[in-house]
């Protein structure tokens, strides 16, 4: 006989309270913080460091940072919860928190007691920003051919090239770069923990870009930058999969950015389609269009539980979390993007106008698609898995 308590130790499928309780207080900040602002700061180009800071007083700028150095300590599974809400109010500045997230984790992860020290506490309450440095003008998908190199020099590394596409950059006090500091390939790659002001570093332009422009994206070029060698994390050589682990994290907070401008998108057009009549009926009083809300909503529900897997997967660390992180950035975002863009298409010719926030979402969601490593090198993640190399 099989023992039917085996399965009912803890819901699979259902968040506790406490968890509960942080998606909504992350959903509440959003609408009271973000929302009403969003539209202006996309215009405006406004980087609303101000408003990322009160989020981090209620510990959002460190959710699975390490309790000891400020961190929050909350699971892969409750940074989605959080990332997802605050995506709610804007994409833009909740995929900006994600990356800051990720790249204080990393120093977390691998760092040693001093770094976490010295640099963590100021990273959760957002007083310093961070920013991830890998792609370069010629190594975007191929990340592990990067050229930026770094030279030891007695007690220093000295840093030369430029990496591009960096969210954050200019604003960002802190930079965690991969450079080269021996052979060809992921081998020879090492991690550094960069300050913002370090002699040598300048920055592009800030980028002109589709979506994306509550937060500046610029290149940021080493010219004989001396960094101290106690600022690079962990061994020499392990500099590659540092990055890739955290990407791992970055997919899946990628992903519910994604999966929170959705949500919005839907519940817009929801509230649309109650208010807009034509042909003598309200938009939600049509069969046609009711089953397209009924596949936008199930696209979205598909996409969370896929998320929530992936998550827990790699809470627990499990052997196939990367591959399932892949999936579900790829899934997600895909997902994610075409409600947004149904979104616009319910509205009509509202829809395109820039005061009624649904352009926006879908300007936003797209650049989704590519970055954390495009969808299409998630497929090569899922393909060799299966198949091999």
């Amino acid at each position: 006989m099989l023992d039917p308590s085996a399965g009912v130790s803890a819901p699979q499928f259902a968040l506790g309270e406490d968890q509960i309780a942080v998606r909504d207080m992350a959903r509440v900040f959003a609408a009271e913080m973000f929302a009403p602002n969003a539209v202006a700061w996309d215009e405006a180009r406004h980087f609303p460091v101000a408003e990322m800071r009160k989020a981090a007083v209620l510990g959002m700028g460190g959710v699975y940072i390490s309790a000891d150095v400020g961190g929050s300590a909350l699971s892969r599974l409750d940074a989605t919860l959080i990332f997802e809400a605050l995506a709610t109010g804007c994409p833009t500045v909740a995929a900006y928190m994600s990356i800051h997230n990720m790249a204080a984790w990393m120093i977390d992860a691998y760092g040693s007691d001093a770094q976490r020290k010295s640099w963590l506490p100021k990273l959760c309450t957002m007083e310093l920003l961070a920013s991830y440095c890998l792609t370069e003008p010629g190594a975007g998908s191929d990340a592990a051919a990067l050229m930026t190199r770094a030279v030891r020099d007695g007690d220093a590394y000295v840093l030369n090239g430029q990496k591009q596409f960096i969210s954050g950059a200019g604003a960002g006090d802190v930079y965690v770069v991969m450079a080269r500091t021996g052979g060809a390939g992921p081998a020879g790659i090492s991690t550094f923990v960069v300050p913002g002001d370090t002699a040598g570093i300048s920055l592009g332009a800030n980028e002109r870009k589709m979506g994306w422009n509550a937060q500046p994206t610029r290149a940021v070029v080493f010219s004989d930058a001396r960094v101290p060698a106690e600022n690079r994390l962990g061994d020499e050589g392990i500099g590659f999969k540092i990055a890739m682990a955290g990407l791992d994290g970055g997919r899946l907070n990628i992903a519910a950015c994604s999966l929170g401008g959705a949500q919005s998108a839907l519940e817009k057009s929801l509230a649309y389609m109650k208010e807009r009549r034509a042909f003598g009926k309200r938009l939600d009083e049509f069969q046609a269009l009711q089953f397209r809300l009924a596949d936008m909503a199930t696209a979205l529900e598909a996409s969370r539980t896929l998320l929530w897997r992936a998550a827990a997967a790699l809470d627990r660390n499990e052997a196939n979390a990367t591959v399932l992180c892949a999936m579900a950035k790829r899934f997600v975002t895909d997902a994610c993007f075409e409600v947004a863009n149904q979104a616009l298409q319910l509205h009509g010719g509202y829809g395109y106008l820039s005061e009624f926030g649904i352009e926006k979402i879908v300007r936003d969601l797209r650049v989704h698609q590519i970055l954390e490593g495009t969808n299409e090198i998630m497929r090569l993640i899922v393909a060799r898995s299966l198949v091999g190399r």
